[in-house]
């Protein structure tokens, strides 16, 4: 009985993740070619920077109510309906034509709703999980089942470039908020009474950087989503003028990765040190992108497919020392922070920088991808020399990752 109840709860929190990410994927991957479509492409690098300013207040500010007031479960429902209402009403205003500012305002909003969603659906998960590095890794490959069919449904629909894929997204979004019902909604972990402004918006959650391996791994991964921030954006562009089409079902190829590293990492982790996981995953990261700048379709499908391993080393791993190394009632703010400093602040410096270093490599229209591929390269040798000489990872203590 205890065997079923326990597949039971595994079959429930993987839903979340895939449904959750499904969500996010038929809303995220198409968003370039909707806006090009739609005569908006000059927003792009703009539209892509609202999940970092959202990802700089909302998470921090969600985490802490859903730690100490609602619990993360209600949270995630009514950010979930949030989510679904301000996706309407952006691609209701791309097809009505409605001008960048009102339709870069719209997609804001749907950022600031939907910024906090992925680190509490993670803190529900991870809540509920016994032996995390053992048990996240499969589970969490559900999350990415759940992107590559959105992207997928996307695709099958014709919808690569329609906003047909925004509502799309909206849909499943409400499905997420009627999924949140079904879930367990544990009681806040603090009392909620005596709290300062600092507190209340999960701004004490920075008193976790005072330890030397958080604040680096915080950093790193901060840096490291700054060139990341140019993968989704321009990796479906450079893909159609390599002559391929459907480019929202060939982006999954980085899924497939995904997969495979997410069901080996309970191995790795189990094997190998926490900070040569980290810098494989960069080091993935920048094979990735040295084989993009090739400039061959063969290269960039491979560069495309090295993505979740990338991924997955580095970030999957990150969110398991979180919940290793972080007491129970900080867990939510200590995951909601980790999104703050990769969705926030390193999204926000990627896209906008990403979309200044795009602009720099064209020349009367084309594109040295061989240059803006190589740039971004670069950025990951940085932060992958950062990471090596900074982080330390010895004498903590009892932990079941190994450091």
């Amino acid at each position: 009985m205890l065997r079923e109840s326990r597949v039971i709860e595994f079959a429930e929190l993987s839903g979340l993740f895939f449904l959750t990410a499904m969500a996010m994927g038929a809303w995220f991957v198409p968003l370039g070619p909707v806006l090009e479509a739609h005569g908006l492409g000059a927003l792009r690098p703009f539209a892509f920077a609202t999940s970092g300013t959202a990802a700089l207040v909302s998470p921090l500010l969600f985490g802490a109510l859903a730690d100490r007031h609602l619990g993360p479960a209600r949270v995630l429902r009514w950010l979930a309906l949030a989510t679904a209402g301000a996706i309407t009403l952006a691609a209701t205003a791309m097809r009505l034509r409605a001008g960048p500012i009102v339709v870069l305002a719209l997609i804001q909003l749907h950022a600031l709703c939907s910024a906090p969603t992925w680190s509490l659906a993670s803190s529900i998960v991870l809540g509920r999980l016994r032996d995390a590095p053992r048990e996240f890794g499969p589970i969490r490959a559900l999350a990415t089942v759940g992107w590559m069919a959105g992207c997928w449904a996307v695709s099958a629909l014709q919808a690569d470039s329609s906003t047909v894929a925004c509502y799309t997204a909206a849909g499943v979004w409400l499905v997420v908020a009627g999924y949140t019902r079904r879930l367990p909604n544990p009681p806040a972990l603090e009392s909620v009474g005596g709290r300062t402004l600092k507190q209340r918006l999960g701004l004490d959650a920075l008193a976790l950087l005072r330890q030397r391996d958080h604040r680096v791994v915080f950093v790193t991964a901060a840096l490291f989503y700054v060139p990341l921030a140019g993968f989704y954006p321009f990796t479906p562009t450079h893909l159609r003028q390599l002559g391929m089409e459907h480019t929202a079902a060939w982006m999954t190829l980085g899924q497939i990765s995904e997969i495979i590293a997410m069901l080996g990492l309970a191995h790795v982790l189990g094997r190998v040190r926490l900070k040569w996981t980290l810098a494989t995953g960069l080091g993935f990261g920048l094979l990735r992108y040295g084989l993009c700048a090739l400039d061959g379709k063969g290269w960039v499908l491979l560069g495309l497919s090295l993505h979740g391993f990338a991924f997955t080393l580095f970030f999957i791993t990150t969110q398991i020392y979180l919940d290793q190394r972080v007491p129970p009632e900080w867990r939510t703010r200590a995951q909601a922070l980790f999104s703050l400093f990769t969705s926030g602040m390193g999204n926000l410096v990627g896209y906008l920088g990403t979309g200044w270093w795009f602009s720099q490599c064209q020349r009367a229209g084309a594109v040295n991808w061989a240059l803006f591929w190589g740039g971004l390269a670069l950025v990951v040798v940085v932060v992958l020399v950062i990471f090596l000489v900074a982080y330390r990872g010895r004498g903590h203590g009892d932990r079941s990752v190994r450091d």
